[in-house]
């Protein structure tokens, strides 16, 4: 991969980083805010469970894509990025256009999917 297309993807991997770690730490901090709220009755115990499950849920799937997000700039750095890391196959420029985190090819994602990998 040339240069001026890494980069083109280090600033998009990197714009994405930020904007998960804003979402991680606001969505941990209303979830801390659920759980402090004083709460009297069984129906607002229960919402409140419920909002503070949510957020927290919320929370780990943005902390994954964000780790996919810091092993992608980690590719990028040693040299790595654009193939995949399972068949070390060129993962398809398509592919990372649209998720340039992506980790793997097309074929070794469905595999990944399917628990074959």
């Amino acid at each position: 991969m040339d240069k001026k297309k890494a980069e083109l993807y280090r600033k998009k991997l990197l714009a994405k980083q930020d904007g998960l770690l804003k979402l991680v730490t606001k969505s941990e901090q209303d979830g801390r805010e659920a759980d402090g709220e004083a709460t009297q009755d069984v129906a607002d115990k229960a919402a409140n469970s419920y909002t503070k499950e949510f957020l927290f849920h919320q929370s780990d799937d943005n902390r994954r894509l964000l780790q996919l997000v810091e092993e992608a700039l980690a590719r990028l750095d040693d040299g790595s990025y654009g193939q995949c890391v399972a068949c070390h196959e060129e993962v398809q420029q398509k592919r990372l256009d649209a998720v340039p985190w992506a980790p793997h090819c097309i074929e070794c994602q469905e595999k990944h999917e399917q628990g074959l990998l």
